[in-house]
C-alpha cells in the first residue's frame, strides 16, 4: 500500500489546480478516498474530530452485511433453475449458475450509477460522495433475476438523476434510491416485475443442464398464493414450510429471500452500530402485531412467522428502514417510523390483492412522513421542557 501511496503522491500535482488534468480532479479524488482516509478536516479553527469511521467505511460495512444475503440469492438462483428443469445439480454447479446469472446485474447498477454521479461531479465540481456503493448493490438484490439489463440501467438512472442528485446528491434525497429505482420497475414495466414466471430462470443460455427450457411451468412466489388464499408451493408443485421460507429455498426477488441471511447482515450492522435497533426491532414489531391480527382474523393462511420470513419484509426492515438519511432522525421518532413501516407492509400486502408485497411501498411512503414525524417529535420535547421550566 506505501507503493501505491507514493505513487498518488507523485501524479496528484497534475490533476490539481494548475494540472494538466485539473478537469478530472474529482474523479481522482474519488479513486484517492476510496482507497485512503483522507487526512484533510473540516476547517482550520475549532473542535477537529479524527475518526477513520468516515462515510465510506460505513458504505463498506453496509457492503459486506448484505454479502450473506447476495451469496444466498446466487446460490437460490441456481436451485429454483435445476428444480424448474427437473436436474439434481450439485453445490458448485447450482451456486455458479446463480453467480453468472446476478453479476451482470450488479456490474449494470455500478455503471449507470456510478457513470451518473463521476458526470455530476464532474460538471459542478464536487467529490465523488461514496452513497452509491450501498445503492449499487441493492438495486440488483430486490429486483427479479429474469430482469432485463437494459431495464435496470433505465431505472438506476431515473433513480439517481431525480430521487438523489436533483435533491442535492448523497445525504440530501428524500427518499431511498433503490426503493425508487424498484418502483420505477414495478410501474413502468409491471410484466417484468411480477407475474408466475419471472422469479425463476429457466432458460439455460450457459450450457448448464443440457441447455434446457422449461415451458409452463409455475415461478410464482409463496406471497403470490397467499394472496389468493392458497397454501404456497414451490414451482413444481411441493408444499413449503416454514425452514423454506427462513433459509430462502423459494422464487422471490434476488437478495430477499433467505431470510437467517438477512439477519446475519442485521447482526453486522448492530455490533458495528451503522444500523437504528430502534427501527430494525419496530418494523419486525409492527409487522408481527398486524400479522397477529391479520391472522386472527382469518384474513391469511399465513403465521406471523410465515409473513415475517417472505417477500422483501425482513430485507427492507434491515437494509431499508435503517438508511439514516431517509428515516428519521429523533429516537421517539424511530420507534413510530419503524412501527409504521412493519404495520403497513402487512397491510399493503394483505389487503391489495394486485400487490402481494407491500415491503416497498411502506418504507417509501414513511419516507415522506419521516420529517414530518421528526418535526412533531421535537415540538413535543420543546413544550415538555418549556412546561418543566415554568413549573
Amino acid at each position: 500500500m506505501k507503493a501505491l501511496r507514493n505513487y498518488l503522491n507523485k501524479i496528484k500535482p497534475d490533476f490539481e489546480p494548475g494540472g494538466k488534468y485539473e478537469k478530472l480532479w474529482s474523479v481522482f479524488d474519488g479513486f484517492e478516498s476510496f482507497l485512503f482516509v483522507p487526512n484533510t478536516t473540516s476547517g482550520k479553527k475549532g473542535v477537529q474530530i479524527h475518526d477513520s469511521v468516515d462515510s465510506k467505511r460505513v458504505m463498506i460495512i453496509v457492503v459486506l452485511a448484505l454479502m450473506p444475503a447476495l451469496l444466498v440469492g446466487m446460490y437460490n438462483v441456481g436451485y429454483q433453475h435445476f428444480l424448474a428443469i427437473g436436474e439434481d445439480a450439485g453445490f458448485w454447479a447450482t451456486f455458479l449458475f446463480g453467480f453468472i446469472s446476478v453479476l451482470p446485474k450488479i456490474v449494470v447498477s455500478y455503471a449507470v450509477g456510478l457513470g451518473i454521479e463521476f458526470i455530476v461531479a464532474q460538471v459542478k465540481h464536487h467529490e465523488i460522495q461514496e452513497g452509491f456503493l450501498v445503492s449499487g448493490m441493492l438495486i440488483p438484490m430486490i429486483v427479479p433475476v429474469d430482469t432485463p439489463l437494459w431495464m435496470i440501467g433505465v431505472a438506476t438512472a431515473f433513480a439517481v438523476i431525480f430521487a438523489k442528485e436533483i435533491f442535492g446528491g448523497t445525504g440530501m434525497n428524500v427518499f431511498n434510491v433503490a426503493l425508487i429505482t424498484r418502483a420505477f420497475l414495478f410501474f413502468a414495466y409491471p410484466g417484468k416485475m411480477s407475474g408466475d414466471n419471472v422469479f425463476v430462470r429457466t432458460s439455460d443460455s450457459f450450457g448448464f443442464g443440457g441447455g434446457k427450457v422449461v415451458e409452463g411451468f409455475s415461478g410464482a412466489t409463496p406471497l403470490s398464493f397467499a394472496s389468493s388464499n392458497l397454501q404456497p408451493t414451490n414451482i413444481i408443485g411441493e408444499p413449503l414450510s416454514g425452514w423454506d421460507y427462513f433459509f430462502g429455498l423459494i422464487p422471490g426477488s434476488i437478495g430477499e429471500t433467505s431470510t437467517l441471511a438477512i439477519l446475519i447482515g442485521a447482526v453486522v450492522l448492530l455490533l458495528t452500530g451503522v444500523a437504528s435497533w430502534r427501527i430494525m426491532f419496530t418494523v419486525f414489531g409492527g409487522g408481527a402485531l398486524m400479522a397477529w391480527i391479520v391472522s386472527a382474523c382469518g384474513a391469511s393462511v399465513l403465521s406471523v412467522g410465515d409473513q415475517i420470513c417472505l417477500g422483501g419484509f425482513a430485507f427492507a426492515a434491515v437494509f431499508m428502514a435503517t438508511d439514516p438519511v431517509t428515516g428519521c432522525r429523533t429516537n421517539t421518532g424511530k420507534y413510530i417510523y419503524g412501527f409504521l413501516i412493519g404495520a403497513l407492509a402487512i397491510i399493503i400486502r394483505q389487503f391489495n390483492s394486485g400487490y402481494p408485497e407491500g415491503a416497498m411501498l411502506a418504507v417509501l411512503l414513511m419516507n415522506v412522513f419521516a420529517p414530518l414525524i421528526d418535526f412533531y417529535v421535537v415540538e413535543a420535547n420543546i413544550k415538555r421542557r418549556l412546561r418543566r421550566a415554568n413549573a
